[in-house]
């Protein structure tokens, strides 16, 4: 047997993990062929390709970037491509195909698939917003890259008393941002997610300068979208640069108007810096080098398994192969359940999903059992205005388990949700938030 794997879209560490994981599992364990295609999907439709072996996938583990190149090529943006990719398969003798990429490469290895190619998915992004798995490779890199970057501005910032104003990557999710931003010790940290207003911001400055502190660290993420305010914009900012294959927009620049504005209004001297693609960057993390390599060796067994037409993906500490339909290329964005009001009472739902509509409608704590001043064991009831696949709930630290039989089927397909939990009063201040971890909508087939 004889398979295929390329790297489609935007580079980023353990690529060469996952390559390596491939040929190794595929050679050592079933003793197949792997040909390497070149480029992404051009590599396909031009037949350039590579026979990999052990030696070729030699010392490629901590190597970033891919060894095979990537492009934005969309074969379904050109007419007879995809027709042309079948039987430059045939032509080539591959049998399946690991195609190893973001939404984008997913989604036209889902489409080829449903034309009758052989495909296998394995999710690669620094933005982690990629649906159906926990974490996908690239992102650990990229926050621990963004993470040092912030620490290291904190020195300057506190030595100069600016205002230090930090864009990540991420695009239209805000994953990178909050986790570094947290990890860094920002004071203000803007994702796309939640649309802001700048004069807010600055009032978040002006009050950290008046406790005596005399510098502040902003981060934010370059999809930042200003919310609607009197004279404040209400667009996210993009440079000036034409659309790509799949129609994505070059973002970037957000962070010299936030800048700007907050120089302007708090009048506090304020610097900008970008970190751009050295987030991409360099030498993946451990974590990235392990997550990478498994996912290369199962989407191997899938192949091996005729299972295709699936993604692998992170669930918890386990590998599994999730059924792509459309929604597995769908984004996953960071979202968070405001809980108002205390402990015993119902509270309101303020999520909002990207397609504007309340994602839940009522959450309501129906039962307390004491089990002595602190914590207490709640017993809490999500209730979803619509079916969406619930990955995970947690508050602080912790993440709740579903608690019996209460109705509910699965995370899979949650409407009503019950849900236990140890929450110690009092329940307030940044405390107050239940995290929803969730995709978009589950379409069923």
């Amino acid at each position: 047997m004889r398979i295929g794997v390329l790297t489609g879209g935007g580079d980023c560490p353990g690529l060469n993990a996952v390559i390596r994981a491939v040929v190794r599992k595929a050679m050592m364990h079933y003793g197949w062929e792997v040909m390497g295609i070149k480029n992404g999907w051009a590599g396909f439709l031009h037949m350039d390709v590579e026979v990999l072996d052990l030696s070729r996938v030699s010392g490629i583990l901590p190597k970033g970037g891919t060894i095979l190149g990537t492009s934005r090529t969309n074969p379904f943006k050109t007419e007879g491509a995809q027709e042309k990719i079948m039987d430059n398969a045939k032509t080539l003798g591959i049998d399946a195909t690991v195609a190893i990429g973001g939404e984008d490469t997913i989604g036209v290895a889902y489409g080829l698939y449903k034309m009758g190619l052989p495909m296998v998915g394995c999710p690669k992004t620094i933005d982690n917003d990629l649906g159906g798995t926990d974490y996908t490779f690239g992102f650990d890199t990229a926050i621990n890259i963004a993470t040092e970057a912030i620490d290291r501005l904190h020195t300057t910032a506190e030595s100069h008393h600016r205002v230090m104003v930090v864009e990540v990557m991420g695009r239209h999710t805000g994953w990178i941002a909050v986790y570094a931003g947290i990890a860094g010790g920002a004071d203000v940290i803007l994702i796309p997610e939640e649309p802001f207003e700048i004069g807010k911001v600055c009032e978040l400055i002006k009050k950290r300068h008046a406790r005596g502190k005399s510098f502040s660290i902003v981060v934010v993420a370059e999809g930042a979208e200003f919310k609607t305010s009197g004279e404040d914009d209400s667009s996210i900012v993009v440079q000036d640069a034409p659309l790509d294959e799949f129609g994505h927009v070059r973002l970037g620049g957000v962070g010299s108007v936030v800048g700007r504005e907050i120089e302007k209004r708090t009048g506090y001297e304020t610097r900008v810096s970008v970190l751009g693609y050295v987030q991409r960057g360099g030498t993946p993390t451990a974590f990235d080098r392990v997550l990478a390599t498994r996912f290369g060796a199962k989407a191997v067994d899938l192949v091996k398994e005729g299972e295709f037409g699936k993604m692998v993906a992170l669930s918890g500490n386990r590998i599994q192969g999730l059924k792509a339909h459309g929604r597995t290329a769908e984004r996953r964005r960071a979202n968070r359940v405001e809980l108002t009001g205390f402990l015993g009472q119902n509270w309101a739902i303020v999520d909002r999903g990207a397609d504007g509509l309340d994602r839940c409608a009522k959450v309501k704590v129906f039962s307390k059992t004491c089990q002595g001043p602190n914590p207490q064991r709640f017993a809490i009831l999500l209730r979803f205005k619509k079916p969406c696949r619930i990955r995970a709930v947690r508050w602080r630290e912790q993440e709740l388990s579903a608690g019996g039989d209460h109705g509910y089927q699965s995370w899979e397909d949650a409407c009503s949700l019950f849900l236990q939990a140890n929450i110690a009063e009092p329940f307030g201040g940044p405390e107050r938030f239940l995290i929803v971890d969730y995709d978009s909508p589950y379409l069923p087939g």
